[in-house]
């Protein structure tokens, strides 16, 4: 095999490692974010974040086991790509908070 195919293929694979982690991030931190909405008028607001917890690291724990493949350099580009989409989510939901009024007093 030409070594130009497989340095290509190593960043080809570490690419959609990183894609991986930050689809993982989103839908982690994106829960979080529909679940602290969402629990604000739910009767049972305790079993809802419980829950979402319990589906978002286990969604995000065999999402990382699955990518990683075995492979601490695509463990860690995921992680990489899955902090990214945290600060991606922590700037909209501030953003929309701020929009919405919804922030906390500054003091």
């Amino acid at each position: 095999m030409d070594p130009h195919d497989e340095t290509a293929m190593q960043a080809l694979t570490l690419s959609l490692a990183w894609l991986a982690g930050t689809a993982l991030g989103t839908l982690f931190y994106g829960g979080l974010w529909w679940t602290v909405r969402a629990i604000t008028g739910a009767a049972r607001g305790a079993l809802y974040l419980f829950g979402s917890l319990l589906l978002r690291m286990g969604v995000s724990a065999l999402g990382f086991y699955l990518v990683a493949g075995g492979q601490w350099q695509r463990m860690l580009v995921c992680l990489l790509g899955f902090l990214m989409a945290r600060a991606a989510v922590l700037y909209l939901s501030a953003a929309s908070a701020r929009k919405e009024g919804r922030h906390a007093p500054k003091s």
